[in-house]
């Protein structure tokens, strides 16, 4: 079992993935957050190791990259997928943990500038927590650090989360990156000098359900 760790809230990080690692789990991590674990005892593979390739452009290019991505994506109830990573030398992750570059805060800064604001715009862990949300019967999507404790035990108890716990941390990493693009186009439509866009009315569900506001998905699943 292999678990990708890639965050800039480090909250209860260490004793989260030293969890994952007592239980045989393999850890691949990026930039600073594979520094912290390193120096905590944790044996990390770097995502350097899996991709084949450097991190470039300042950190700004370093998971966009198939040998992540099929691991994440390729479904295991499907043998074409699993022939194909196997043709390609791609190992699967059963666990994607990621939270965002903190947007909201640094355009909260006094005398902020716009460069600052952008460089703190993430594109890999929105892709790598969309991929492993849609992907979520195989993979379980961590972005809160208040669910460590819960996927912990219930990976100690049953091998791994169940499926329903899965499904609604799917849920809840799609609403955490509806919200963080929210926050990102408000900024940039305010720049770009474009009126005022409201992001509160969603089309009926296929299933007929109530349009709803986005709303805040904090909390423990």
């Amino acid at each position: 079992m292999r678990a990708l760790v890639s965050v800039s809230d480090k909250t209860g990080l260490v004793p989260f993935v030293k969890g994952l690692e007592a239980l045989g789990w393999e850890i691949v991590a990026t930039g600073g957050t594979k520094k912290l674990l390193d120096e905590s005892g944790v044996k990390t593979i770097g995502i350097s190791e899996v991709t084949g390739f450097p991190e470039i452009c300042d950190g700004r290019v370093k998971t966009l990259h198939p040998k992540v991505h099929g691991g994440i994506l390729g479904r295991r109830d499907i043998p074409e997928h699993m022939a194909t990573l196997k043709e390609n030398g791609i190992t699967t992750i059963e666990l994607v943990c990621v939270n965002l570059y903190p947007f909201r805060q640094t355009i909260a800064k006094e005398g902020v500038t716009m460069e600052d604001a952008i460089e703190n715009i993430d594109i890999g862990g929105p892709s790598m927590l969309r991929s492993a949300a849609k992907n979520y019967k195989d993979v379980t999507v961590v972005c809160d650090p208040a669910d460590y404790e819960k996927i912990l035990h219930e990976i100690k108890e049953f091998g791994d989360t169940l499926e329903e716990t899965r499904l609604k941390l799917s849920a809840k990493a799609y609403t955490h990156t509806a919200e963080y693009d929210m926050m990102i186009a408000s900024y940039m439509r305010g720049k770009a000098g474009l009126n005022e866009k409201l992001f509160l009315e969603q089309e009926k569900a296929a299933a007929g359900e109530n349009a709803a506001p986005i709303r805040n998905g904090g909390g423990s699943v």
